[in-house]
């Protein structure tokens, strides 16, 4: 515990240090050289008042988070639940030494704990920053029929998915890391399978994009890559925010593809709409999303067996201040010894999407898109009021897209090349006429 806390408290240091190098970089009151003439310095100014809002807010939520945290290990306030949900177990007549009623117990009750604790820092961000800088579109009540409707989904969700972990873990025997991966592997499938058809519609409308234009290039593009595209719908982002955004899902034959309407509403043309999904199906024509599925159920392959590497370390348990050794305690053990690499692993994460960014960026302007989907870059971090002057440190570590002013540079090279291999070409003509 002693090492955990040591760490925790590095990392604090060290990423507010991070937190404090942006936060001068926020503070000039000069745009990027590349993006003078490029982004309206109106809409520069209004960029530069959000970040310097939300990064203010992130040194409060951060310290308290922080806060919270230590507290949690050093007053043992983790034991303390376990044995307070018990007591729960007991009261409500089942018998406190069955595990799973009680892991569910102290679930449920450490969800709740962060509900309440995490819903002031979630009101003002949506209703004070947000709203002062024109982007929440929620009521009230719609909050709050979205933290309800995730925490029924938690309700519904979290019980068949504790209960199979904990009887594969108790009951596995030697093999239960190679079992809880392939249980692991096989719910994540699942929840990509029904989140888009039976999850997200509980929040969002989904309608089908008209047919029209915008639907006939679409679909002439992803034709022309091969991408069996089945569906294109519009979603009602607009109902909650204002920002904007664009993604595919499905398996195999079965593509759909899912606009924002403020995607819609923010491009100055249909081209630049469809240069967005050319960078998109870019990922999925360089396999992309293959990589991140693959990278990904190796790293919880990775983790089920570190998990039963500690699984038995009673010396642990007890660092924590715990006498038992209960399954879903193990876990949130092991996540925190672990966390150191935690960060490496999302340190290297970032650099891979940040290269398959580029990566896809030049896709789409191999395409013919390089112009409109410069557009739609500089259009969407204008009106999403992103952050425009970003410290270096800061990005490397934090970011997992590049900055708009490194990927119209790339944009930029990748024009150049083009330009050099035509002229290359010319040359090459002239010299076959002499």
């Amino acid at each position: 515990m002693e090492a955990v806390v040591t760490f925790m408290v590095v990392m604090y240091f060290f990423e507010t240090y991070l937190d404090f190098r942006q936060h001068k970089a926020l503070k000039s009151e000069k745009l990027p050289r590349a993006l003078v003439g490029v982004v309206s310095h109106e809409k520069f100014l209004k960029a530069r008042a959000y970040s310097l809002e939300k990064s203010r807010f992130g040194f409060v939520q951060g310290a308290v988070v922080f806060s919270e945290n230590i507290a949690i290990l050093l007053l043992k306030l983790l034991p303390w639940l376990w044995d307070y949900s018990g007591t729960l177990v007991f009261k409500l007549g089942f018998d406190p030494e069955n595990e799973i009623l009680h892991s569910l117990a102290l679930l449920a009750v450490t969800t709740v704990w962060a509900q309440v604790l995490g819903l002031p820092f979630s009101i003002y961000s949506t209703f004070v920053i947000e709203e002062r800088h024109g982007f929440n579109k929620q009521t009230p009540w719609l909050f709050v029929k979205d933290v309800l409707m995730e925490l029924l989904l938690a309700a519904i969700l979290g019980p068949p998915v504790i209960t199979a972990v904990i009887t594969i873990v108790n009951k596995g025997g030697p093999y239960f890391p190679l079992y809880l991966w392939a249980f692991i592997v096989l719910f994540s499938l699942l929840m990509m399978t029904i989140f888009p058809i039976l999850i997200a519609p509980l929040f969002n409308k989904y309608t089908p994009l008209p047919e029209g234009t915008l639907r006939t290039k679409i679909e002439n593009l992803a034709s022309s890559l091969k991408f069996p595209l089945k569906k294109i719908f519009v979603v009602d982002g607009s109902k909650r925010s204002s920002h904007s955004n664009a993604y595919m899902y499905g398996f195999f034959n079965n593509k759909r593809i899912v606009l924002y309407d403020t995607l819609i509403a923010q491009c100055n043309d249909e081209s630049e709409v469809v240069a967005t999904l050319a960078h998109e199906l870019g990922h999925w024509k360089l396999s992309h999303t293959v990589y991140n599925l693959c990278i990904s159920q190796i790293l919880a392959l990775v983790q089920c067996a570190g998990y039963a590497v500690v699984r038995n370390s009673r010396a642990l348990f007890e660092s924590f201040g715990f006498s038992v050794q209960p399954v879903v305690i193990g876990f949130m053990l092991y996540e925190h010894i672990i966390t150191p690499v935690h960060h490496l692993v999302s340190f290297a994460m970032n650099l891979l999407s940040r290269s398959f960014e580029f990566q896809a960026d030049a896709f789409a302007k191999k395409l013919g898109y390089g112009s409109q989907l410069r557009g739609a870059l500089i259009k969407m971090q204008e009106e999403n009021l992103s952050t425009m002057n970003t410290d270096p440190w800061y990005s490397a570590y934090h970011y997992s897209h590049p900055p708009l002013v490194d990927r119209l540079s790339a944009l930029g090279k990748v024009e150049d090349e083009h330009r050099d291999e035509d002229i290359t070409s010319a040359g090459g003509e002239l010299k076959k006429d002499k």
